[in-house]
């Protein structure tokens, strides 16, 4: 059972609840008990004592945002010469032969980093998309991971089965065969998916790209997933070259073999849809497909500005995502709602997005895109996910007339106090579960060891 212990938040500046009336509440605050909320509302309506209180003047409180697309063991490979100017295929032909001397503790500890570097952007669940499992590693490397720190997650058992001798586009050596991949995701499933309401962990099924699996693959872990009630979740129509390979190889668009499939519908989202068409966005929004939106990495690769004013206004559901470090560079999630902001904008619409919309997105829209009810929303009965930035600093002066919207345009921040499930997991800026700079020594030894192996 967990814990009845309660938690008082008060006198914020601003407190954004994103419920359903997207209530906004200068001197607001929230009483927690365990790990949900119980109260939100004007700081002098709460109970006055709890077993924590936390002033959070000077500060903008929120629902913990939700990451919703990462490659967390590609924080051991960022800006990697020879793949900082490619474009996506390019990069990954790069990159595929340094990652295949991946280890246990590698995936282990670049997670937690990556996981670290969410937390302290604000973010309190994400998704993992791990896809390549060289020299014994294991999705409990990344599971592991987040429980030692504190994390909800959402785990992606990924997959690659078809190498470059089979048409596909990674190594031979990089790839699994699709029956190894199947019983392991059945056992991941039946020993570690929590289905119940306020889930702090949950498996989803992942084969990685068209260009990577085959379609018995896409359409056996459809299936699978269907059948234990776990989502799914794939790269789709990510760049031109991907459109014209699933067309070439296919004969289909990539939402027409995501339909086909039977990769569509609650619990099904995919990663980027830059190039989704007209067809794709309907689709999508009459089926409750979920979109995970990266847009720095759309741009780090070249791959293009997504339609997402155009799908959030057919209904689809938008999340976003920071992708994998090696091509963001980043995993900071409100330097992310920022980009989004500004490539809505970019090609001459100066309202094509709002700051709301962008923290919606970064909150509501994941957890809308993760087929969850119970997190990124401030309301009783939600998980007691928070995240509070403090904005007294150089980065934000002149912009108080409008907290919210300084959140986002103005400098990205590091959060100053991070809660999830109820427990306090930062606190003026510092991690309390681990010791960040002994991880980052490891992680950096680490990553030169990968490197230094090509």
């Amino acid at each position: 059972m967990h814990s009845e212990a309660t938690l008082l938040i008060r006198n914020a500046d601003l407190l954004v609840t994103m419920d359903d009336h997207r209530r906004e509440l200068p001197g607001g605050g929230l009483f927690v008990r365990g790990n949900r909320i119980v109260q939100v509302g004007a700081s002098k309506d709460l109970p006055e004592t709890a077993d924590q209180i936390i002033d959070a003047s000077g500060c903008v409180v929120l629902p913990g945002l939700i990451n919703t697309h990462h490659h967390m063991y590609q924080s051991l490979t960022r800006c990697v010469p020879g793949a900082q100017d490619c474009e996506l295929f390019d990069w990954l032909q790069r990159l595929y032969p340094i990652w295949a001397g991946l280890t246990p503790e590698m995936i282990n500890v670049s997670t937690q980093t990556a996981m670290a570097e969410l937390i302290l952007s604000g973010c309190t669940t994400s998704s993992d998309h791990l896809y390549i499992y060289p020299n014994g590693c294991r999705l409990e490397d990344s599971i592991e991971a987040a429980q030692q720190i504190g994390m909800r997650f959402h785990a992606c058992r990924g997959s690659m089965s078809v190498g470059e001798s089979k048409g596909g586009l990674p190594p031979d050596r990089v790839v699994e065969s699709e029956q190894a991949i199947l019983a392991d995701s059945q056992r991941l499933i039946e020993t570690w998916h929590d289905a119940n309401d306020g889930a702090m962990l949950r498996i989803a099924l992942a084969p990685c790209s068209p260009f990577s699996v085959s379609q018995d693959l896409m359409r056996e872990s459809a299936a699978m997933a269907r059948s234990y009630g776990v989502g799914l979740h794939t790269h789709l129509a990510e760049t031109l070259r991907d459109v014209a390979y699933s067309q070439e190889r296919f004969g289909r668009t990539p939402a027409q073999y995501a339909e086909e499939l039977g990769w569509t519908g609650r619990g099904t989202w995919h990663a980027h849809c830059v190039c989704l068409d007209d067809h794709g966005i309907g689709l999508f929004a009459l089926t409750h497909t979920g979109v995970a939106h990266c847009p720095s990495s759309n741009m780090r690769l070249g791959s293009g500005i997504a339609p997402i004013r155009k799908m959030r206004a057919a209904g689809v559901p938008v999340g976003l995502g920071v992708d994998g470090s090696a091509s963001n560079d980043a995993g900071h999630l409100l330097a992310e709602a920022r980009q989004a902001l500004l490539l809505a904008r970019v090609l001459g619409n100066p309202g094509g997005m709002t700051a709301r919309e962008a923290l919606e997105i970064a909150t509501r829209g994941g957890a809308e895109a993760l087929s969850r009810d119970d997190i990124g929303q401030l309301a009783p009965g939600k998980c007691a996910d928070i995240a509070a930035f403090n904005l007294q600093g150089i980065d934000h002066a002149g912009a108080l007339h409008d907290p919210l919207a300084a959140l986002v345009f103005c400098a990205p921040t590091k959060v100053s106090l991070a809660v999830i499930n109820g427990r306090v997991i930062a606190r003026d800026g510092q991690l309390l579960a681990i010791d960040l700079p002994v991880l980052l020594e490891r992680h950096n030894r680490l990553a030169r060891t990968l490197l230094s192996g090509n």
